[in-house]
């Protein structure tokens, strides 16, 4: 899709499409103003009756007939003025743009929203329409024909000059953005069939080599070599061999230091031995989401070009039973030495990433930050909304909350008491891989954190947000991508 940003008045601009926007409060100002004067007092008119309120994500169409060069113009609400935000400008983008793709718009062109009367910056404002705009016209296709077509060109519309550098930097920036968060969306929606270890390693390849990556991949007999039998004892049941797969980005030539993301791989959980219900099982392909996410972030970093290096390491694998499945009561040696009594098959994601965060700490990576469907507990915990963050470093965890804040993807600290590691111990192992049913997002957590010792470190919980069964502003049904703008803002964030 094409992104312009032009100068000009944008009731005066040639499109299929103009989209303005509307606080509840109700006053028509700027932009909005300008195109309801050449609509003749239509959009007054219309709020005068009650038919536009200005509520967050409402879109109301109004056909010019004539009036405007454009033949149609949205109004969207954007709630109330002192509540507005980037995401919910982000929002907004989203489905003004996914109501007009229904009525075959080709050409959309949009305001700045919040950029005047909403204090936001023209930058910022432009990289968040870009970003909600193509993330709510996000559709997989790629086994069907899609229902409606393509919106080919977005035109970003700024009324004053000087500031149209701001908004094509940022416009440029939120089209990477979103880009690269669509291809994590693209590889946990598909089928595991296809999504498979080999290809998510063959997905971070083409990253490398399209970017400027340094990529490396590491196969089963490198796997056993290094020691990691938690990687290989999940792999044991699947004929899809295991994967280690690290992606580097180095942007700070004068620094040794890298920062390590780890991404949770499972191409598909079946829970193993220990089976999961068959209701709902069709999900699991997403339970590689976190390794997506590190792939498609690193993607996004390598043309962002912050001056910090980055390894992301991904163990990808399928989770299957058969008769060389790992089982209930075995033990299985981590690469840092641990012992591992499996109570649980079905908590494979932990064990996966025992011997990937026990190989970034002896790469020498600090800080790190991993991502993983890990826990049904959390989502449980906290919805569909809010990803759970667990963290041994206070510093760390405010800069990646304060990036996940800037990104617009929700998260909230848990805690990791000292007391709840009770659980985890076993009779004949160093650990056990799950606890009893309660707080098992942080007996998860507490698990993870004796594969990093002293590094600081910062665990993402994403299994209530890595799929949505409905759409919403700019997240549609199925794949969200959650955790790439995050990792993203995070590396430029640690980069300054």
């Amino acid at each position: 899709m094409e992104i312009k940003v032009i100068a000009g008045d944008i009731a005066q601009i040639e499109a299929d499409a103009v989209v303005v926007g509307l606080f509840e409060e109700g006053e028509i100002r700027g932009a909005t103003a300008a195109t309801d004067r050449a609509l003749r007092g239509a959009i007054g008119s219309l709020i005068s009756k009650g038919e536009i309120k200005g509520k967050l994500g409402e879109v109301s169409v109004i056909h010019t007939l004539g009036g405007l060069p454009a033949s149609i113009v949205a109004v969207t609400g954007l709630g109330k003025r002192q509540d507005f935000n980037l995401d919910k400008v982000r929002r907004v983008a989203g489905e003004a743009c996914r109501s007009l793709r229904k009525l075959n718009c080709h050409t959309i062109a949009t305001i700045l929203h919040g950029a005047g009367i909403g204090a936001i910056e023209p930058e910022d404002s432009a990289q968040a329409v870009v970003e909600g705009s193509l993330l709510g016209l996000y559709d997989f296709t790629r086994y069907k024909k899609a229902e409606y077509k393509d919106v080919g060109q977005i035109l970003i519309v700024e009324r004053e000059e000087g500031k149209v550098v701001a908004a094509q930097r940022g416009g440029h920036k939120g089209k990477i953005m979103a880009e690269v968060a669509i291809l994590a969306r693209d590889m946990v929606n598909e089928p595991a069939n296809y999504m498979t270890p080999t290809r998510m390693a063959e997905v971070a390849k083409e990253v490398a080599d399209r970017y400027g990556l340094e990529f490396k991949v590491f196969d089963s007999e490198a796997i056993m070599s290094m020691g990691m039998g938690a990687l290989v004892g999940v792999a044991k049941g699947s004929s899809e061999t295991p994967k280690l797969i690290t992606l580097s980005y180095r942007g700070d030539h004068s620094s040794e230091s890298r920062i390590g993301f780890v991404g949770k791989g499972v191409t598909f959980d079946s829970g193993g031995i220990s089976i999961k219900p068959s209701e709902g099982m069709g999900e699991m392909k997403d339970d590689m989401a976190g390794g997506a996410a590190v792939i498609a972030a690193l993607s996004g970093i390598a043309q962002l070009k912050p001056k910090v290096n980055i390894v992301g390491v991904i163990p990808a694998v399928e989770n299957l039973p058969s008769g060389s499945a790992l089982k209930p009561g075995d033990v299985v040696r981590a690469m840092n030495g641990k012992t591992i009594e499996v109570v649980s098959t079905d908590a494979e994601g932990r064990l996966i990433l025992a011997d990937a965060l026990s190989y970034a700490v002896r790469q020498g990576l600090s800080p790190l930050i991993d991502l993983a469907t890990l826990t049904g507990a959390c989502r449980i915990a906290l919805g569909t909304l809010y990803s759970g963050a667990f963290s041994n470093d206070r510093e760390l965890m405010d800069k990646i909350s304060q990036a996940a804040d800037r990104a617009g993807e929700r998260l909230w600290q848990m805690p990791m008491p000292e007391e709840y590691k009770e659980q985890n111990k076993s009779q004949i192992g160093d650990i056990k891989n799950t606890g009893n049913k309660y707080g098992g997002a942080i007996t998860a957590a507490l698990f993870l954190g004796e594969f990093v010792g002293n590094t600081p470190w910062v665990h993402i919980d994403i299994a209530g947000t890595a799929s949505s069964s409905k759409e919403s502003g700019y997240t549609v049904k199925g794949a969200t991508g959650v955790g790439v703008r995050t990792l993203i803002d995070a590396a430029l964030l640690l980069g300054r």
